[in-house]
């Protein structure tokens, strides 16, 4: 037998019962996948294509969903702008800020590993009531910017949260906050890069700015790269700070796409629509992933490239 077992080894042919054990071990993922995303992913397809308030049975109306939609929903394409403004400003912010506390943190220094854990604080509680809670107290009428503006003496006091000039901008810094899991995958990538490179450099007489420019930037883009990815993704998901800090408003200025979505699906009842608006935000990401993952050819370098 164990003879056998080295044989079949060797010639890396399996019988049906190892088919068989392959699929009994993965068995609970399948069903996790088929119970939890496949079958709700399917009804949610259905519903869209309906009228449905959960208390009774769904209606069939086609694409009446998806037409009111795009032609007689004026609030629908306020929460299409304000998504579109926090992803396009807060995801860059984050990145940009993530990259260059990881650059600092990725020196010699004492008690690094404190600073490091302080730093990525803000990602593991920055969804919490408790801080938004602080950031309405932080950007209100009596709270510690006006206080901090007051003192330098700046005259008038706002609401930064309720003027809608503003508004946009509290969730874009609460957003921005929140850097710590970017700026660990980029402090993991920077140890990555070999530090032979930055000696030779050094020696040829690069400054500091043509050390990161030629440097780091190349051999950080796969990292850059994947980080962009998954905050885009869940940038065009953000809730939690449009519902907690502003509520949407005011006027509608920071109705996320996702918190408009919940509106319509919880509050008003409108599961029909709100599947319908789900199915749209799935493709809209799916559109940004792939023009990136498309775009990533001429910008994103690899080691092992060409090899």
């Amino acid at each position: 037998m164990k003879g056998w077992g080295c044989m079949k080894a060797r010639t890396g042919k399996l019988t049906g019962s190892d088919h068989l054990a392959g699929y009994l071990f993965i068995s609970p993922w399948l069903i996790g996948f088929a119970g939890f995303t496949l079958v709700p992913l399917l009804v949610s397809l259905y519903l869209s294509f309906t009228k449905y308030d959960v208390l009774s049975s769904p209606v069939w109306v086609g694409w009446d969903n998806y037409r009111t939609m795009f032609t007689n929903d004026e609030r629908y394409w306020k929460a299409v702008k304000a998504t579109l403004i926090y992803v396009f400003t807060a995801v860059p912010l984050k990145l940009a800020f993530a990259l260059l506390v990881a650059m600092l943190l990725n020196a010699r220094m004492k008690m690094i590993g404190f600073y490091r854990t302080v730093y990525y604080l803000p990602s593991v509680i920055g969804g919490s009531v408790a801080v938004a809670v602080m950031w309405r107290q932080l950007f209100g009428v009596n709270g510690a910017l006006n206080s901090l503006l007051a003192a330098l003496g700046v005259e008038g006091k706002i609401s930064w949260i309720m003027d809608p000039r503003t508004a946009i901008w509290t969730l874009i810094l609460l957003g921005t906050w929140q850097f710590g899991a970017s700026m660990l995958i980029f402090l993991a990538g920077l140890k990555q890069i070999p530090s032979g490179l930055y000696e030779a450099a050094l020696i040829d007489g690069a400054g500091a700015l043509q050390r990161f420019r030629k440097i780091t930037l190349p051999l950080l883009t796969p990292v850059i790269f994947f980080n962009l990815i998954m905050q885009i993704i869940a940038g065009f998901k953000s809730f939690t700070e449009s519902l907690l800090v502003t509520g949407g408003g005011p006027f509608d200025s920071t109705l996320f796409y996702g918190l408009y979505l919940y509106e319509k699906s919880f509050k008003y009842f409108d599961m029909g629509y709100g599947a319908a608006m789900a199915w749209v935000l799935l493709l809209i990401t799916a559109l940004f992933t792939a023009i990136i993952f498309k775009s990533s050819t001429q910008w994103v370098h690899y080691e092992s490239k060409g090899k």
